[in-house]
């Protein structure tokens, strides 16, 4: 997704106002918008929290900062920077944290982002996007240059499965329906998935949606997605973050506040590093029950 994102940002390199600072990363991957911004592409050097202050100041000037680096250095290391000068003042800056989940896998902890937007929707006004598949990326860019609070978004590595088309971008998307549960994923985790579940029975098969923008606000929830609810009477959510402030939390907190919480709730997230080990993604997916092949067994397993 991040070859994505610079090629979709070379589409606005012309807006005078537009600028993009990276914390000394982005090689072989940057170059080309690097070179169309000139000088409002800006290698700010390993100073993460210096970097998200200066956004700020240049969105005070009504400039459209970007801010990017790999997931936890853009939100934990500058936390406090995001929280007190770019949020409290609801500035319009967009910080970009690749690799999202376990996606730096056996890089270790320090490298995984596993409570990025459950610790930054804790703050006033932001709002965090987490694409699905590379095709969201334009249409998400779009939509945050014409944004006028902070924002997140998050990339991963897109995992559409071949030969399926990703459908038209929407925060909520139902992907395939059934006569099973309603599962809800964030983010690309959703892509080995539809391949799975596409071999099931219709009758037991379940409905699969994906979201990719948070907060959850309980009056935009589609009534398509209801409906599948009230019929399934079972709530999976599935994201490769922790628990707390994840969207298994807000979701079900949403559907309480309406008189609309299923019987059946189950919620699959990141759990950290039962073994105690560092691994691939797919390592660690799989050890916290992330992974297809978990989901279908317990899926196989619902009376």
């Amino acid at each position: 997704m991040r070859n994505v994102l610079c090629q979709s940002l070379l589409s606005h390199a012309e807006n005078p106002n537009l600028v993009f600072l990276t914390g000394d990363l982005g090689f072989q991957a940057l170059e080309p918008l690097r070179d169309a911004m000139g000088r409002r592409f800006i290698n700010a050097g390993v100073a993460e929290q210096n970097m998200v202050s200066v956004a700020a100041g240049l969105a005070r000037t009504n400039m459209r900062p970007w801010v990017y680096s790999i997931a936890p250095f853009l939100y934990a290391r500058p936390y406090e920077q995001i929280r007190n000068d770019v949020c409290m003042h609801g500035l319009p800056v967009t910080m970009v944290g690749n690799g999202g989940g376990y996606a730096y896998g056996v890089m270790g902890g320090t490298h995984h982002a596993l409570e990025d937007y459950g610790a930054l929707l804790c703050l006033s006004g932001l709002r965090a996007y987490i694409p699905a598949f590379a095709a969201d990326v334009p249409p998400t860019i779009d939509q945050l240059m014409t944004s006028d609070r902070p924002a997140y978004l998050r990339l991963g590595r897109c995992e559409l499965p071949k030969p399926a088309l990703a459908p038209a971008y929407a925060p909520w998307r139902r992907l395939m329906a059934g006569g099973g549960p309603t599962i809800l994923v964030v983010g690309p985790l959703v892509g080995g998935l539809w391949t799975a579940l596409e071999s099931m029975p219709d009758d037991c098969r379940p409905s699969l949606w994906i979201l990719t923008e948070l907060p959850i606000d309980e009056s935009i929830i589609p009534t398509a997605f209801l409906d599948d609810l009230r019929a399934s009477t079972h709530l999976f959510v599935i994201e490769e973050h922790v628990v707390q402030g994840g969207a298994g939390q807000m979701l079900a907190l949403a559907l309480a506040s309406i008189g609309k919480m299923p019987s059946r709730f189950t919620h699959r997230c990141a759990r950290g590093y039962p073994s105690g080990r560092y691994g691939s993604q797919s390592f660690h997916r799989k050890e916290c029950g992330l992974d297809a092949e978990s989901i279908l067994s317990e899926l196989g397993g619902l009376g």
